[in-house]
């Protein structure tokens, strides 16, 4: 797909551009309005897809948490291996900026297959949950509190630390607006062991100068919107002498991970970041 169409998408779903303005500007680039609708299907998030494993699988069990937050109670959904309990830790799933949708559940269960204590909370509990609608979430995802958003999870880890099917080590896996949280919280939280980034912004220099625990990093090739500010998170975090993995997937899209949106995502580097990413957490969340 044309790489502006794709950039402009990035800046309507990152910004502030209203859905109107996003879509005259779309039909520009196609070439007419019907070309705009063709191409609009394939740059969404279609969660019908979100299926890698299904609610119902054997393997593992699901269930809805609440645990209290700094501005009230969140919501969670929490999943786990159903044979035996897990020994491979818990891991706190931090949604993108759509919220707790149909496919970040479907990542906690992927993580519970493969053998951890996975809960992603949902950060608009405070706003009566996740709205269907994107625009929506993303708006409310917009007016949340930076520093009531990082106490959201926080808490999480908290609660995490503390579930009866992990193994008392935490890490955090977060994607776009929550990689970016993933990074708040490795230089942030106490109890935390480890943490993995999917295309988040990093930190700002004084926090990420914070960051004691080991860090996996996964950033794509075509996102200049976040690479632009990775050199100066690495410089901080080495100089911080902090353990981390940087991986960077060329010519991929932000978001390559996200296997409901056709336009960006890649299977490819969305498996390998993957593999990495169990690899490292079963490393450093091991009993």
């Amino acid at each position: 797909m044309n790489r502006y169409i794709i950039q402009l998408y990035d800046d309507y779903t990152h910004g502030t551009m209203p859905r109107r303005e996003f879509l005259a500007r779309l039909a520009r680039i196609a070439g007419s309005a019907a070309a705009a609708s063709v191409l609009l299907p394939l740059l969404e998030n279609r969660y019908a897809n979100a299926a890698i494993v299904a609610a119902d699988d054997p393997s593992i069990m699901a269930g809805r948490e609440r645990f209290d937050g700094p501005a009230g109670p969140v919501n969670a959904y929490v999943v786990w291996p159903a044979k035996a309990p897990s020994r491979r830790g818990a891991v706190v799933v931090i949604h993108e900026n759509r919220g707790l949708n149909a496919h970040i559940e479907d990542v906690a269960r992927r993580l519970a297959q493969a053998g951890f204590a996975a809960v992603a909370p949902d950060a608009l509990s405070g706003s009566g949950g996740t709205p269907a609608n994107e625009d929506e979430a993303r708006k409310l995802i917009g007016e949340l509190d930076r520093e009531t958003a990082l106490g959201i999870y926080l808490a999480a880890v908290r609660h995490a630390a503390k579930h009866p099917h992990g193994a008392g080590k935490v890490g955090c896996v977060g994607f776009c607006w929550g990689g970016g949280m993933s990074g708040r919280l490795a230089a942030n939280s106490q109890e935390l062991d480890a943490a993995v980034v999917f295309y988040g912004m990093p930190p700002a220099a004084e926090e990420a100068a914070k960051v004691r625990v080991p860090m996996l990093l996964n950033y794509a090739g075509r996102d200049d919107r976040i690479n632009a500010a990775v050199p100066a998170f690495e410089a901080a975090l080495k100089s911080a002498g902090a353990r981390y993995e940087l991986h960077l997937y060329p010519d991929v899209e932000h978001a390559f991970h996200n296997d409901t949106n056709a336009a960006r995502y890649n299977a490819d580097a969305a498996q390998l970041a993957w593999r990495r990413t169990l690899e490292f957490l079963a490393r450093e969340l091991a009993a």
